[in-house]
């Protein structure tokens, strides 16, 4: 079975869970419920059923695999993988008030349709969904132990996740950054939730303790890969593959690896300062400034800097699925799933 496959089996059955957690609690909530359903992609703005992006469901898929890499039934794991997923999109919608983004997925966000006080109570009502979907695991016979250990990740990884939006919410008014709290950041932001999908399908598994620790890092250090793989397409991306301008961080001044990376360069303080004089301005960067930015990070390797740390974290993932010493079909998904994510081959 190829990671595609994999997909076509597992999508279906997250999207009907996902649907049963968050079903309309009464007719009354139909509008409240409605923009829920619209933010998954489910509906349109006048609450019509649609066929919309839905996001990659990435998170709940390496749940149902690491389950099964684990010696489990991924059926068992299915609530656990959508409450990853709820509390991933309960982030996306709180992110795009925060960072006053108009759009998600190529359709208006959920605050830009319904004012900022409405997409504020719709995230908050599906991080609850998300706990809430934690206690249907009982319904699928996991014993008691692995429901509290479940919840304790999920509890954790949500809390990284709030300390990495804080960061990286400080790191907008601040021009120096240092490499070790870039890292720090995403390590919460973005790979906490990863690593958690991933040891939350072995919880659902065993009962031996190495293992979900082992399948905790292979999500974390696949979440630091993705993310710096991530930050470099947000500078030198085609816009035909990412689906958005080329040079976007760079426009909008986002402190990403290869720009901390750049700012914090000691042998070349010119160009150092010179980014920094960049980054100073107040509005987003117009085209030129955009260049200069650009021949600034490749004057001092920031790409090939990127590059190599992603390569890294990439092996680091490898070698944590390496230490849990199985080999089964699942367990080589993982690894395609991981050659996927950062556009390698396996």
């Amino acid at each position: 079975m190829s990671l595609q496959d994999a997909f076509d089996r597992w999508l279906p059955l997250i999207e009907a869970e996902l649907q049963e957690i968050v079903g309309t609690a009464h007719r009354s909530l139909a509008a409240y419920y409605g923009m829920m359903h619209y933010h998954l992609g489910w509906v349109d703005e006048a609450f019509q059923p649609i066929q919309a992006v839905s996001g990659k469901r990435l998170r709940p898929v390496l749940c149902l695999l690491s389950c099964e890499a684990a010696g489990g039934d991924p059926l068992q794991a299915l609530p656990a993988a959508c409450a990853v997923e709820l509390v991933h999109n309960f982030s996306l919608v709180h992110d795009d008030i925060q960072d006053g983004s108009h759009f998600r997925r190529g359709r208006r966000a959920v605050w830009d349709l319904w004012g900022v006080d409405h997409g504020i109570n719709v995230g908050d009502a599906l991080f609850v969904l998300a706990r809430l979907a934690l206690h249907r695991l009982e319904n699928r016979g996991v014993p008691s132990s692995r429901r509290q250990a479940a919840s304790l990740v999920l509890d954790r990884a949500c809390l990284a996740l709030c300390e990495g939006q804080f960061f990286d919410m400080t790191f907008e008014d601040r021009v120096q950054v240092d490499l070790d709290q870039y890292l720090w950041m995403i390590r919460h932001k973005t790979a906490a939730l990863l690593a958690a999908a991933a040891q939350l399908g072995a919880i659902v598994a065993t009962d031996d303790p190495a293992l979900p620790d082992c399948y905790y890092r292979f999500g974390e250090h696949l979440g630091t890969a993705f993310q710096i793989q991530d930050d470099i397409l947000g500078a030198w991306g085609d816009e035909q593959v990412t689906g958005k301008s080329a040079a976007t961080d760079i426009r909008d001044k986002k402190k990403t690896l290869p720009v901390v990376y750049a700012l914090n360069q000691s042998g070349d303080r010119d160009a150092a300062q010179r980014l920094a004089s960049l980054y100073a301005q107040d509005a987003p960067l117009e085209q030129v400034a955009i260049g200069r930015a650009l021949t600034i990070l490749d004057q001092v390797g920031a790409r090939r800097y990127a590059n190599d740390m992603a390569e890294r974290y990439h092996r680091l993932a490898l070698e944590s699925l390496d230490q849990t010493r199985i080999e089964n079909a699942a367990q080589a998904l993982l690894r395609e799933m991981a050659a996927s994510l950062l556009g390698r081959e396996i």
